[in-house]
């Protein structure tokens, strides 16, 4: 009883902790994977979380403490082996976006309203998770991932072309950023370029020739000691430069006056965030054959950003950047995370000299080399010979993306996929069923030469639920198929085998039907009826009309019953 009740708890506990079931189950050839990943990640956000809290408004070095909390709940919380999770572009833009308006002419209350502003996001993710919300990611199908990644990986590279050049390149989207590099062309620093392009040779050679060894690391630690051997940085060369030292204190910000203003921010950062961090983690697990739960992701987020807030950061969400060159080192779970987190804070203990030399040309390439890997060309092929319309349905998601922000863009490809969705669901398929010579069953009559109904039937089947969006498709349709019958037609047959649920609308067309029906002389019958579609019938004023005489288990008891019928 006692092992019983423990044994259930243990499982309850995994629930809720993912991350746990794997680190518990961690298997030994994994660690050599998580370890460079964790290493070379944290050489390439200490620079990125710095940059993002610069971009937020706060100190630097609170970019580096917004990340300890997300690398170490995600790790046990989160459901995606290879999701990475911290400070990101988008969600520090949108902070700053919502910070300014109300800042105090002194700035004093910066700190307290970032912080405040991640907890607001974080409790939102947590309101999402207690109603089970994670069910809305279900309307980010493939063709929205494969054009997702590809957006986010153009927006990757566009990202890097100032560091991998040594050109100012000021602008927020790719268009902007690309036209500013071609125009500035005669400005570029010819050492950070060849370093860069040196980085990025050197990384598709050790792929391609050595696809196990940690290129992405060699690469850093090589533009390294480039640095400092050709002193490099007294030729232009930028670096990562100064560590702000220091760990950070648990606060819990004051609530402040503007928490209505905050409160509207914080669901938009909430909704953007979770867009991305599910877009991402469903992207990679496909790669891995892996499956993620996006209500979990929603609690994961909820917690990290309640973290973030504490340590008096700002909000978090997942990051495409680090999260590929994680993958394309190996990671197998969340425990390069950890090792990132443990990197980050040994650096703010004693590290700080030693990765102020990384040169950010070489993190540059890295990164590109990792959005390189994130365009899938051979899967946007696939998608075009399977349907085109999930194959634009892909491309249109990364114009989207690059054309506006990255929630826009997946808004518009969710809104055409759904569209897409219900134009099948208002239009299916159905079918006359038949005999076919020399071949038992019924079938349908278009799809086999010779196939023929059964002289004064007519068997009819929809392929789809019947519904308000539908239900003049479908009467419409069957009767055309009666009138189509050369022979007399004495018996109409519903075949529901497609048929799983009705609505009101779609059972007030079927009495309509019906009296049409019998108006003429034809009887109406229901074959293959399950119980829940029966149940639904029994509320309904058809039932008694057709009579349970009229409802049938199966095809064939119903044809025996139509030869039967004198």
């Amino acid at each position: 009883m006692n092992d019983s009740l423990g044994e259930r708890l243990r499982q309850r506990i995994f629930l809720r902790l993912p991350g746990l079931r794997q680190l518990l189950n961690y298997q030994r050839s994994w660690l050599r994977g998580d370890l460079l990943a964790g290493i070379t990640v944290a050489a390439y956000l200490i620079p990125q979380c710095m940059a993002y809290g610069e971009l937020v408004g706060v100190p630097p070095v609170v970019g580096l403490w917004t990340i300890l909390p997300a690398m170490c709940v995600y790790a046990l919380f989160g459901s995606s082996r290879q999701l990475a999770v911290g400070p990101e572009s988008t969600t520090a833009v949108m902070t700053a976006a919502a910070i300014s308006p109300l800042l105090l002419a002194d700035g004093s209350n910066y700190g307290v309203l970032t912080a405040t502003l991640a907890i607001l996001v974080g409790a939102v993710c947590v309101i999402g998770y207690l109603a089970r919300l994670g069910f809305l990611a279900n309307l980010l199908s493939k063709p929205i991932l494969v054009g997702y990644m590809a957006g986010v990986a153009l927006l990757m590279i566009a990202g890097q072309l100032g560091k991998i050049s040594g050109i100012p390149i000021p602008g927020t989207t790719v268009f902007a950023q690309v036209s500013t590099f071609i125009q500035q062309l005669d400005f570029i620093h010819w050492p950070t370029l060849i370093l860069a392009g040196l980085v990025f040779g050197f990384l598709l050679s050790i792929g391609h020739f050595f696809p196990t060894a940690p290129a992405p690391l060699l690469a850093v630690l090589i533009g390294t000691a480039a640095v400092a051997i050709f002193d490099l940085q007294d030729r232009g060369v930028a670096v990562v430069g100064a560590i702000p030292a220091g760990l950070p204190r648990f606060v819990i910000p004051s609530l402040s006056t503007q928490l209505p203003a905050l409160l509207a921010s914080a669901l938009g950062i909430a909704i953007v965030g979770y867009s991305d961090n599910v877009l991402t983690a469903r992207s990679f697990a496909v790669r891995h054959h892996d499956k993620i739960d996006a209500n979990q992701e929603l609690l994961a987020l909820g917690l990290a950003n309640l973290g973030a807030g504490l340590v008096q950061g700002f909000p978090v969400s997942s990051s495409g950047s680090r999260t590929a060159i994680a993958d394309t080192l190996g990671s197998k779970t969340q425990l390069f995370s950890l090792v990132a987190m443990g990197v980050v804070i040994s650096v703010l203990l004693w590290l700080r000299p030693v990765l102020s030399l990384f040169p950010k040309a070489a993190l540059g390439a890295i990164v590109i080399f990792a959005a390189f890997r994130l365009i899938e060309i051979p899967e946007f092929m696939r998608l075009y010979r399977f349907r085109r319309s999930e194959f634009f349905l892909a491309l249109i998601t990364t114009i989207g993306v690059l054309i506006t922000d990255i929630l826009v863009g997946v808004e518009i490809a969710v809104g055409l996929s759904v569209i897409e969705l219900l134009s099948r669901l208002a239009h299916p398929h159905d079918a006359v069923q038949g005999t076919v010579p020399n071949l038992p069953g019924l079938h349908d009559i278009n799809d086999w030469e010779g196939a023929a109904t059964i002289p004064g039937l007519v068997i009819y089947r929809y392929d789809a639920p019947l519904c308000f969006a539908n239900a003049e498709d479908f009467k419409s349709r069957a009767l055309r198929a009666i009138e189509l019958e050369v022979t007399p037609v004495e018996w109409f047959v519903l075949n529901t085998e497609a048929i799983v649920e009705i609505d009101i609308t779609a059972m007030d067309m079927l009495e309509e039907l019906y009296d049409e029906l019998a108006a003429s002389g034809i009887t109406f019958a229901m074959a293959r009826v399950k119980q829940d579609l029966y149940a639904q019938l029994k509320r309904s004023s058809l039932l008694p009309k057709i009579t349970e005489d009229r409802i049938y288990l199966t095809l064939h008891t119903m044809i025996d019953g139509f030869k039967s019928r004198r």
